[in-house]
């Protein structure tokens, strides 16, 4: 992947930084864009990993910022290699850093796919940075994965989204506070990665009721604004 164009690190929340890898169309129709998110605190974060191949770049985007020694916690949505491909590497990497997932991630996966004891969070369940204070909201197939689930940040009021709203393209822009609901919907509608389960329709009333101000994407352009009515408004769309 050396003829990708350049990652990128940019701050989108207070002591919130979107790492942003570009993938292009040679390799993947249309483009496409994976993205991690560090929160910089006393006991700094990383949600997300990106796959395995993608760690060089990865780290060399968190230590524009800080040491990746530096990170305690590694947390993601659900166990897929865009999520936590690279989590072994990072362990090693990190050393005092800990795993964080869902309670049922880290029962019927991490516990048997690193050393390092995960930290297996229930609905509800917070974990304390020093200034920013995370919870951890579970969502079991939404949009797919019994073990899925979000980070909210209470503090900063931006909700680690993962897999919602994924939108194709690079993901050029950072922060938009225009339509991604359109562009995501297209890549729903062209492969449909959402598991259609009984409690979508309250899962996603659960995560608008948060309010967040922001919605950090793993793929395509972070976006601020009226999260509540943006995720209605998908709940809308995948539910019809």
């Amino acid at each position: 992947m050396s003829t990708m164009p350049a990652a990128s690190i940019t701050e989108v929340a207070p002591d919130t930084y979107r790492i942003s890898i570009p993938v292009p169309p040679e390799f993947m129709p249309g483009g496409f864009s994976f993205n991690q998110y560090l929160v910089v605190d006393d006991q700094p974060l990383l949600f997300h990993t990106g796959p395995r191949k993608l760690f060089g770049t990865v780290r060399q985007q968190i230590e524009k910022v800080l040491p990746v020694s530096e990170l305690r916690y590694i947390a993601f949505s659900h166990v897929e290699a865009d999520e936590c491909g690279s989590l072994p590497e990072f362990l090693a990497a990190a050393p005092r850093a800990r795993p964080v997932c869902s309670a049922i991630a880290a029962l019927v996966s991490i516990n048997d796919l690193v050393d390092v004891e995960p930290i297996g969070l229930a609905d509800g369940q917070s974990i304390e940075l020093g200034h920013h204070r995370l919870t951890w909201q579970s969502t079991p197939h939404l949009p797919h994965g019994w073990e899925c689930g979000y980070l909210f940040d209470e503090t900063a009021r931006t909700l680690f989204c993962g897999d919602l709203f994924t939108q194709p393209g690079m993901g050029e822009r950072a922060m938009t506070s225009e339509d991604i609901l359109g562009p995501s919907e297209a890549m729903r509608h062209a492969m449909d990665y959402y598991a259609h389960g009984r409690d979508s329709g309250a899962l996603f009333e659960k995560l608008a009721l948060l309010g967040p101000e922001r919605l950090a994407c793993m793929h395509g352009s972070a976006w601020q604004g009226d999260g509540a009515a943006m995720l209605r408004a998908l709940g809308r769309a995948v539910l019809q």
